[in-house]
């Protein structure tokens, strides 16, 4: 969407869980500022402050669960991007166009559109009417790994890592702890995600991801279904503003 033009801003949680955190805008709220690819997003406290990283070229972000911000600003198009697997609240009146991710949505009824966000064929399609197809619980395969190439929490507790992105691993290694119980990878590969260190984690909670392909450069740029994805929306966009 920034490349494309559109001025964009990111509202986001008091302590964001993104897995792939290099390219995540969420670092933004740990570390006051992330670039992902070249673009810079910029924590901001007041929507007041918005226009001066827009008229430099950056994103603002902010944090605000509630997306309350959308009453000041008033969007033309909201992006529901969260992730919940679920519609948590938004509905098409929050803005004169409602775009919503993957399961939970019905497009035309909680969104104007809709995108799918599960791998396959249908992968990044805008929905005019109907369903995403529902979460599927088990990782999309890369190199025909699935569940073994996501690390997840052994137990509640706090997260403390002994690797970073773009470590390469082997199986066995220990990879850090979760309320003391150690976190070991399952398959050889590079650590493509890593959950925030200092994180306080419920047991099963997707913590990490290891890349059996071995491309640290994949650790530093936006995957294809990210891309596909993005590109739904803005065939949305364009849908409705682009004549």
């Amino acid at each position: 969407m920034h490349q494309c033009g559109f001025r964009i801003l990111i509202t986001e949680t008091t302590q964001p869980m993104a897995v792939r955190r290099r390219v995540a805008f969420c670092e933004a709220v740990y570390n006051g500022e992330a670039v992902v690819e070249g673009v810079k997003a910029v924590l901001i406290r007041d929507a007041k402050e918005a226009d001066a990283l827009w008229d430099q070229g950056d994103i603002p972000m902010i944090v605000d669960p509630e997306c309350n911000i959308r009453h000041v600003i008033k969007p033309d198009v909201l992006v529901d991007a969260i992730m919940a697997k679920r519609n948590i609240g938004t509905t098409r009146d929050d803005a004169p166009l409602v775009i919503a991710m993957g399961p939970g949505f019905e497009a035309g009824v909680d969104a104007h559109f809709a995108v799918e966000t599960n791998r396959g064929h249908y992968l990044g399609r805008l929905l005019v009417t109907g369903k995403p197809e529902p979460h599927t619980g088990v990782p999309g395969p890369v190199q025909g790994i699935t569940t073994d190439r996501v690390i997840r929490a052994p137990a509640d507790g706090e997260w403390l890592n002994r690797v970073d992105i773009g470590e390469t691993v082997h199986r066995g290694d220990l990879l850090g702890t979760v309320g003391g119980e150690p976190v070991r990878a399952k398959i050889d590969g590079v650590i493509r995600g890593l959950i925030h260190p200092g994180l306080t984690l419920t047991k099963g909670l997707k913590t990490g991801d290891i890349d059996p392909r071995g491309r640290k450069d994949f650790c530093d740029t936006i995957s294809e279904k990210a891309l596909a994805i993005s590109g739904g929306v803005l065939e949305g966009i364009l849908r409705k503003y682009g004549h």
